[in-house]
């Protein structure tokens, strides 16, 4: 048994129903299997052959179920070591050591560089802290940003009061939904539409 706080598992793709292990307590708030399913449901089936970037990672659930659905590779950001543990700790319980890499970084310093991640991201995923003002940061830098493909998607996770800019730089937002309390962004980079 996974010995953890929420119970999540994988909500699609070939590791389907895997159990993941998560953090004990309250203290951090996970990505929901609901809200994932339904971000993968936004982004549709553009996960296969691609290259993700999961910032904020956490438990590492949004990049893995990117795997899990198709995705080429994934990177995983976090600064907090119980994050980075989590996370290798669901990488090994999926399989998936080989085809990711896990980064310690700070992002409230800004993103990782290029030569840290490999070629061009596809696709990327944000899901900051509610409120502790690194959104729009993190949007302006993956803007001016050097390693996301041309026709990158960036999902954006906030809380649903949080403002969320239309434009930023070459993002342009294509689609928000609300579950709850959460609000995901689907933005489109260089102007494109998905």
């Amino acid at each position: 048994m996974i010995r953890g706080g929420t119970t999540m598992r994988i909500t699609g793709g070939e590791r389907r129903g895997r159990r993941l292990a998560s953090f004990k307590g309250g203290r951090i708030r996970p990505t929901s299997d609901k809200v994932r399913e339904a971000i993968f449901d936004l982004v549709g089936q553009y996960t296969v052959g691609l290259s993700v970037l999961d910032l904020f990672a956490g438990t590492g659930a949004l990049g893995i179920e990117a795997l899990s659905r198709g995705a080429r590779r994934a990177v995983f950001v976090d600064n907090s070591p119980e994050s980075l543990r989590l996370i290798r700790r669901n990488l090994g319980l999926c399989g998936y050591e080989s085809e990711s890499m896990v980064l310690k970084k700070d992002l409230s310093r800004g993103l990782p560089q290029a030569g840290e991640l490999g070629d061009g991201m596809d696709l990327v995923f944000a899901d900051p802290p509610y409120r502790k003002d690194h959104l729009l940061p993190i949007l302006t830098d993956l803007s001016a940003s050097s390693f996301l493909s041309e026709k990158a998607t960036i999902v954006v996770e906030a809380g649903k009061e949080e403002h969320i800019p239309e434009n930023i730089g070459r993002l342009s937002l294509a689609k928000t939904r609300v579950y709850g309390d959460t609000k995901i962004c689907i933005y489109s980079y260089g102007g494109h539409d998905r």
